[in-house]
């Protein structure tokens, strides 16, 4: 297990952690991230439930805290969890950064399930200190604009999973990608097996997985919560409703910035509901014009994202990447159980439509 060897906090504001960060000029602003993981959790604990950053319905809450119940899990609904502010965002700044810390706090509180994504967490980046993820280590679970947390998460020196969240966990939560986000939390490591994709480049690397939903990431990009800014990275990188030229920009944005300098492998996860408005087969081959002349292994068509399976990532974590011409393995190297998961035989219980994702992922009303 990694441990953190410093969080430093500086009038106030969050601060990354590394134990050998480097000042001395090349590619890599940082040394390696270093993060513990979180204690798994067992039968009782107590699990809450907050939104971050829009607002999901108290129906929704509801029915996730029944699923929790039936996991044999205890489910605190966090204070402020039924407010609505502007229309759209689950309270003001200082109410939704006053739940994270309430859950972070708590030493009752063994784990965190976001509700919902949509926009606003990078509203907390400059109201929350790194020991406040720190001081009491628990996996903290989202995507979409969760994003912004994990970051925040994994730069005070603690693991988090990118896994679904109160919006879908209120189906029911017995389709693949909430179970599995179940058995992770409880000890169960997934260990990933991959078909062939066209746009794969082999190769076999380890660093530490980082990254996450790319519109929500590359804006911080250069911020005291950059993860991307550290050495010996596995950049993992999905997207929703975005069109092809705008997924380029960001992507030449990342290239000018340094950031594929510093990977050592790249997950792609899924590219949901994304344009067509230029001439190539899919958004892989098109980043693939990017990614090849750095050779390192590039892995497609990971099932994580805004589609209808969505597999959980431990961010945050050391993995060793391996891509062959038979597909590719993403190996979790922390302590657990671990299980083999062949994503290729995972099938959707049900499909939201294009929709309903983007009402989602906040990109329209």
């Amino acid at each position: 297990m990694w441990m953190c060897v410093a969080i430093l906090t500086l009038c106030g504001t969050m601060t990354s952690c590394s134990d050998d960060d480097n000042n001395g000029g090349g590619t890599s602003k940082k040394g390696t991230l270093k993060c513990v993981a979180p204690a798994f959790l067992k039968e009782g604990d107590k699990v809450a439930l907050i939104s971050p950053s829009y607002y999901t319905s108290m129906e929704n809450v509801t029915k996730t805290a029944d699923v929790l119940r039936g996991w044999g899990l205890e489910p605190v609904i966090g204070p402020n969890v039924g407010n609505v502010y502007a229309g759209k965002y689950a309270g003001t700044v200082e109410t939704r950064a006053s739940d994270l810390r309430w859950a972070l706090s708590n030493p009752d509180i063994k784990a965190i399930i976001c509700n919902r994504g949509g926009y606003g967490a990078i509203q907390l980046i400059d109201v929350m200190k790194a020991q406040d993820f720190s001081s009491n280590p628990k996996w903290l679970v989202g995507f979409s604009d969760i994003t912004t947390l994990h970051e925040m998460e994994n730069c005070a020196g603690v693991m988090s999973i990118h896994g679904t969240m109160s919006s879908f966990l209120a189906a029911g939560g017995t389709d693949k990608s909430s179970t599995l986000m179940r058995d992770l939390l409880m000890g169960t490591v997934p260990r990933y097996e991959l078909p062939a994709h066209p746009q794969n480049v082999k190769g076999r690397a380890s660093g530490v997985l980082v990254g996450g939903n790319m519109m929500t990431f590359a804006p911080v990009v250069g911020s005291k919560v950059d993860v991307t800014a550290y050495s010996d990275i596995i950049l993992f990188v999905e997207e929703v409703g975005e069109s092809m030229h705008n997924i380029d920009r960001q992507f030449n944005m990342l290239k000018m910035l340094g950031v594929f300098d510093r990977c050592r492998g790249i997950v792609l996860g899924e590219f949901t509901d994304c344009g067509k408005d230029l001439d190539y087969t899919s958004v892989e081959a098109m980043l693939y014009q990017y990614l090849a002349p750095y050779n390192i292994p590039v892995l497609c068509g990971f099932p994580a994202g805004h589609g209808d399976v969505n597999l959980p990532l431990v961010m945050g974590a050391p993995v060793t990447l391996d891509v062959r011409d038979d597909g590719g393995t993403l190996q979790f190297d922390i302590d657990g159980i671990q299980r083999e998961i062949y994503t290729e035989y995972i099938q959707p219980q049900t499909s939201n439509s294009a929709a309903v994702r983007m009402q989602l992922a906040g990109k329209t009303e």
